[in-house]
């Protein structure tokens, strides 16, 4: 009798544990991950809702629940990507000591800290859509983190050597040697630094503060590339952004 109780109990344990990967499975809709992030986050959310729009209306869903899911199924494939990556690295010893581990924590709890601030704080508070496209964009954070390893090791450059400049003719008698003066092109980062000075602007001075005391905890743990932080700048402008707002840059995938 004992060993049919335990036996029972066993069972039960097992169909739970396997009914996520079951659930999973079903709403890849029978694809695989690598061909599921092949797509674009806006791409396969699409495909989702269409393929699930049928049986969707029938249980009266909204297309909101689908695009919620959706996102759900790729950020479990980005995460599984980069999880794959970082026990590739582990295993190579080429992999980020201990030290950067700790100061990337900090980072991502800093992002989520900030993250969680503005998507309160913005008119009208962002809704279930919006923080599932929060949630997956700052999940780019930690592949780029240890794709830089991967780019480090498997790929070392030698600092270029210094290239001599080039001789000048002497200039013709009578002929001006100024050049007509061209707006510099502004570049990306200038653009996003503005942009995310003018969504703290619309915010009452209590919350600009606290916005912009939470967003400086961000950089605070080290350094960062100007190409991280771009992406940084960008995301905050998603998600100080409101829904209606025509999005300042294009979706990071």
């Amino acid at each position: 009798m004992l060993l049919a109780v335990l036996l029972s109990a066993v069972s039960q344990a097992t169909r739970a544990q396997t009914r996520p990967s079951q659930k999973t499975g079903r709403d890849r809709l029978g694809m695989t991950c690598a061909q599921i992030l092949a797509m674009t986050s806006a791409d396969w959310v699409a495909h989702f809702n269409d393929k699930l729009g049928e049986k969707a209306m029938n249980e009266m869903k909204t297309n909101l629940e689908g695009t919620v899911r959706g996102l759900a199924v790729y950020g479990q494939c980005y995460d599984a990507r980069t999880n794959r990556l970082a026990a590739s690295l582990g295993k190579s010893g080429k992999g980020p000591l201990m030290g950067a581990r700790g100061n990337f924590r900090d980072f991502e709890l800093a992002a989520d800290e900030f993250a969680a601030k503005s998507l309160v704080t913005i008119d009208p508070p962002a809704d279930d859509v919006k923080r599932a496209y929060a949630a997956l964009y700052k999940k780019q954070f930690r592949y780029i983190f240890y794709q830089s390893y991967e780019s480090k090791k498997s790929n070392p450059t030698a600092a270029p050597a210094n290239k001599p400049a080039e001789p000048t003719s002497p200039p013709v008698a009578g002929q001006s040697t100024s050049q007509p003066q061209q707006d510099a092109p502004v570049s990306e980062m200038t653009r996003a630094k503005n942009r995310f000075g003018e969504l703290l602007d619309t915010l009452p001075d209590e919350k600009l503060r606290e916005i912009h005391k939470a967003f400086g905890k961000i950089f605070s743990g080290g350094p960062v590339s100007d190409d991280m932080k771009l992406k940084v700048y960008r995301y905050a402008i998603f998600c100080l952004e409101p829904s209606s707002a025509a999005p300042f840059s294009p979706p990071p995938f």
